[in-house]
């Protein structure tokens, strides 16, 4: 019999639902190795470091990561071996009222995304960012305490564990712009290591490029996970569409932008997206140095 893959995953809830999805779609034996995030808190990279550690090192053959956790620039040796097919993309509320409209006035909005804030902001200026870090269940717990009036959390998330029915509504992608990843997952190996073949037969073509082009919008921006950034890319009628937001944090300016060409060729028409934004401006709205 084969050894089994090792799998290296961030020990938190939604880390091992995702890495048991994966392991389940995988046909061959596996075995979860949870490894430690590395760093504090304010490093976005902690998500990701260990993992990615670990397949390096030959402490496991994948690894599994939320795309919107991974950085533009990969760690040298390591090759995205598959991207398995797409959850939802979209950001969801977590709170009274059933849109954006309803969302009664004033409310205390937890969140700790300046991409989200920027967004939310720029459609209802009476909101109130708090911010809030932790898990989902860290910050549902928050939200029942009364530390805020309602979440936005991502509704993959939210679907991998089994809470979805916590959502109010879902965030139109047209008016709320993920971030760039945000509902798909991303297999990780050593290049050429062990498991990629085994990997790559879960991947999903159109999943992976849509990412492809994210990513490459993502570097060629010069965004960063902490950047007021968003990037939704998908198949619509045989095109890729590559959605893009940048914006001030507190919401009094953004800029919206939209490519669509031939799916064959992701990263160019990420970076052909990016190269718009910038000559409209986005690279002072992500330094927040825009003139009033």
């Amino acid at each position: 019999m084969s050894p089994a893959l090792r799998i290296a995953t961030r020990p938190s809830p939604l880390a091992l639902a995702q890495t048991r999805l994966v392991a389940d779609l995988l046909a061959a034996d596996t075995a979860l190795v949870e490894v430690a995030n590395q760093t504090g808190p304010g490093d976005k990279e902690r998500f990701v470091r260990g993992v990615e550690q670990a397949v390096l090192s030959g402490g496991a053959e994948l690894g599994v990561h939320s795309a919107k956790d991974l950085p533009g620039e990969m760690e040298g040796g390591l090759v995205i071996a598959a991207v398995p097919p797409r959850a939802d993309v979209r950001d969801a509320w977590i709170g009274p009222g059933g849109s954006l409209e309803e969302i009664p006035e004033g409310a205390r909005v937890g969140t700790s995304s300046l991409r989200r804030r920027a967004q939310l902001l720029a459609l209802r200026p009476d909101l109130v960012p708090v911010p809030m870090n932790g898990n989902v269940d860290t910050r549902i717990a928050k939200l029942r305490a009364g530390e805020c009036d309602g979440l936005v959390l991502a509704m993959a998330g939210l679907e991998r564990l089994g809470r979805a029915d916590e959502a109010s509504f879902a965030f139109d992608p047209d008016r709320m712009t993920p971030a760039a990843g945000q509902g798909a997952l991303v297999v990780q190996g050593r290049t050429n290591g062990p498991g990629l073949e085994e990997a790559g037969a879960i991947g999903d073509e159109d999943s992976e490029r849509a990412l492809t082009a994210e990513r490459a919008a993502v570097v060629a921006i010069g965004a960063d996970c902490d950047s007021s950034v968003g990037f939704h890319a998908r198949l619509l009628e045989g095109q890729l569409t590559i959605d893009g937001f940048a914006g001030l944090a507190d919401g009094s300016a953004w800029l919206r932008d939209r490519v669509e060409g031939d799916p064959s060729r992701p990263a160019e028409l990420g970076r052909e997206l990016a190269g718009r934004m910038l000559a409209a401006g986005a690279d002072a709205l992500l330094a927040g140095t825009l003139d009033a």
